[in-house]
């Protein structure tokens, strides 16, 4: 089964010692001015989800959220979290080990597209 966002090895490994540093964490994909296009990783009792948040699944057993304009241009292809060196967000958990969450992606096959059927639409946790 495809899923709509994905964490690869290294990304996981990240991940794991930050939930074990700051306990449960979420992962939000905004598009906004400050970082662009860089997943966020916080706490997660401190984000709260809105209405225009879209569930996309889990990675590492923390939920990921996107933006709904954002999952407008993204609904085609399913994002590939990846770590890479250097500063990101500083609001980001990650932001202090010197790497940063990095979105890589890849375009859905027509088949793949069709079994994930409807879009998914906004998750409250």
């Amino acid at each position: 089964m495809v899923e709509r966002v994905v964490a690869t090895p290294s990304a996981e490994q990240l991940i794991a010692r930050l939930t074990e540093k700051h306990g449960a964490l979420l992962f939000h994909q905004s598009g906004g001015c400050c970082d662009g296009s860089s997943p966020m990783c916080f706490p997660k009792a401190e984000f709260r989800t809105g209405p225009s948040d879209v569930f996309l699944g889990e990675i590492a057993g923390c939920p990921f959220y996107i933006g709904a304009a954002q999952f407008e241009y993204w609904a085609h292809t399913q994002l590939i979290i990846d770590v890479v060196k250097g500063r990101g967000g500083g609001f980001s958990v990650e932001a202090p080990e010197g790497v940063r969450f990095l979105t890589r992606s890849r375009l859905f096959s027509d088949a793949e597209l069709a079994s994930l059927g409807a879009p998914p639409y906004p998750y409250l946790s």
